[in-house]
């Protein structure tokens, strides 16, 4: 089948397995570009029937996802963030429910650093695998007066539970990858040195099992259903973002550094400081 050509991401196939490379430089921000080309990507993948998982990476070895772009703050085109969107979500919710809904298996190859929307991105997809020492996973929208709003206090109460959801959500921490794997918040830490190795192998071994096998697994263990909580989040989001403390707080990270390599290598510190 064909599939238009992204400018964000570079998609190859082979035996079964597609992989997707992320490529929005400076750090890989989640823009309205990005956004776009994965709900394409993803919406095409449903009639795909030669492909049976999709692997996530990054062109950028140091940032997988940073966040939601800063900027949105300052764009009219944005709009109401439930426009186009499926009812009940809004259109950052709405990515991560189209990924965990792939009739394929998605894996996050994670060696570098996501937050906010970007670790939303993790926790929505069936698999990840992070690497020790590189990646690290931050829901930093506390930090700009605002809640995650992309699906990520669900997914996180799904994966991790609710005590450990809110120390993630309101302590605001970039965590590693062996925290991320004790909490549940990534299937594995792996080393370094062996993540691409190890996540083919689990992409090809996937993909090799025999035909109906990954459909079936999927239907017999389904994506849990989390549209009243994505209503309560959205709502949430929403009250918080509406607030003169948020814009304060978010034109004051861009102010900061926020979206250059500098500013998102000590984010936390950042904004914490404003």
């Amino acid at each position: 089948m064909s599939h238009p050509t992204p400018e964000t991401l570079h998609v190859t196939r082979e035996n079964g397995v597609m992989r997707v490379v992320i490529d929005n430089p400076p750090v890989n921000v989640l823009s309205l570009t990005l956004m776009a080309e994965l709900g394409t990507l993803l919406a095409g993948l449903h009639d795909d029937a030669d492909t049976r998982v999709v692997v996530f990476e990054s062109a950028d070895p140091e940032f997988f996802l940073a966040h939601v772009d800063f900027t949105l703050v300052d764009d009219p085109t944005a709009g109401d963030p439930t426009a186009g969107a499926p009812a009940g979500l809004n259109v950052f919710q709405a990515l991560g429910e189209a990924l965990r809904g792939l009739p394929q298996v998605s894996i996050v190859k994670l060696a570098g650093l996501a937050r906010g929307g970007g670790a939303e991105f993790v926790a929505a997809a069936d698999l990840s695998f992070a690497a020790i020492g590189r990646a690290g996973l931050g829901q930093i929208e506390a930090l700009g007066g605002i809640v995650p709003g992309g699906g990520g206090t669900q997914y996180l109460r799904d994966r991790v539970g609710r005590s450990r959801a809110l120390e993630i959500v309101l302590g605001a921490d970039l965590f590693d990858a062996e925290t991320a794997e004790r909490y549940g918040w990534v299937n594995r830490a792996v080393p370094a040195d062996e993540i691409d190795a190890f996540v083919d192998r689990v992409a090809r071994n996937i993909a090799d099992l025999p035909e109906g096998t990954v459909a079936a697994a999927k239907s017999a263990l389904p994506p849990a259903d989390l549209s009243a909580g994505m209503l309560l989040e959205h709502q949430a989001w929403a009250g918080q973002f509406v607030k003169p403390a948020a814009e304060k707080l978010i034109r004051g990270g861009l102010a900061a550094g926020v979206q250059t390599r500098e500013g998102e290598r000590r984010l936390e510190d950042l904004m914490r400081a404003l």
